[in-house]
């Protein structure tokens, strides 16, 4: 086979899968959340069904990851009201996680998150957090003018620096949000079937220099297999930072 043949050359429609169900709107992708959300709430509930001062694996597993969301994110970041904010942080940051590493799962192997439309819907969420308690503290009037208005600065420059303030928390922020986790999900996915066809795509031309090659790529792909669980983890971790953080400078007195 010359490599000129080979049909299957990744590409940006990789990330957009057929549908399951003829006539309905069920995708992979779609499946995907279904499960990601049912595991994370069996997970949970299993866990926390018989607790013990002496915790089970799962009731340990479940108390780190809420503690870690509670303690090392919101409670650091948002402060002493952070406790209202910790079940939904710890949710994000579950979820997150569990969709993140569908990527490497074997039979699943991409993340749902390397669509932009669930990070989207995840970054309207945290926005719409941001929005309501920015209002709730402030009122609608005095929330814009925290968000578009820096004290101390001369008036003269007020016609140039509010509107940069506005796009910066209004606009960009929750645009961000979002294209930060699409877009590391959607790189990770697609370097490995770059190195995954790849090396099927070498090993089938016979010759024995391509199947050696074809090796060095399949030994690539497992290598960067492990380096995306860290950047499935990692991802998850700004996702829920970075909410915890808006909402935080929302609720904050000054500026």
């Amino acid at each position: 086979m010359n490599l000129a043949e080979v049909p299957f050359p990744p590409s940006v429609e990789d990330f957009f899968l057929p549908s399951l169900a003829a006539g309905y709107w069920v995708t992979k992708f779609t499946l995907m959340i279904w499960i990601a959300v049912a595991a994370i709430i069996v997970f949970y509930l299993l866990a926390y069904r018989n607790p013990k001062l002496v915790p089970t694996r799962a009731q340990w597993l479940a108390e780190a990851v809420y503690g870690f969301s509670r303690d090392s994110i919101s409670r650091d970041v948002i402060g002493p009201e952070s406790a209202r904010f910790a079940p939904y942080i710890a949710t994000l940051f579950t979820f997150v996680i569990v969709t993140n590493v569908f990527g490497i799962i074997p039979f699943l192997q991409v993340s749902p998150n390397s669509h932009i439309a669930f990070p989207a819907v995840l970054a309207i969420l945290s926005y719409i957090l941001y929005v309501y308690v920015g209002i709730r503290r402030h009122g609608f009037v005095g929330f814009l003018k925290k968000m578009t208005v820096t004290p101390g600065v001369p008036w003269v420059i007020y016609p140039l620096l509010v509107p940069i303030e506005a796009f910066t928390n209004l606009v960009n922020r929750p645009l961000t949000l979002a294209v930060r986790l699409f877009a590391n999900m959607f790189a990770g996915h697609l370097i490995l079937l770059v190195f995954t066809l790849g090396g099927f795509a070498l090993f089938a031309t016979g010759n024995i220099f391509y199947f050696a090659v074809g090796g060095v790529s399949m030994i690539f792909a497992i290598v960067m297999t492990t380096f995306e669980f860290g950047i499935a983890l990692l991802q998850a971790y700004v996702f829920a930072i970075l909410t915890a953080f808006y909402v935080g400078d929302a609720i904050e007195e000054g500026h």
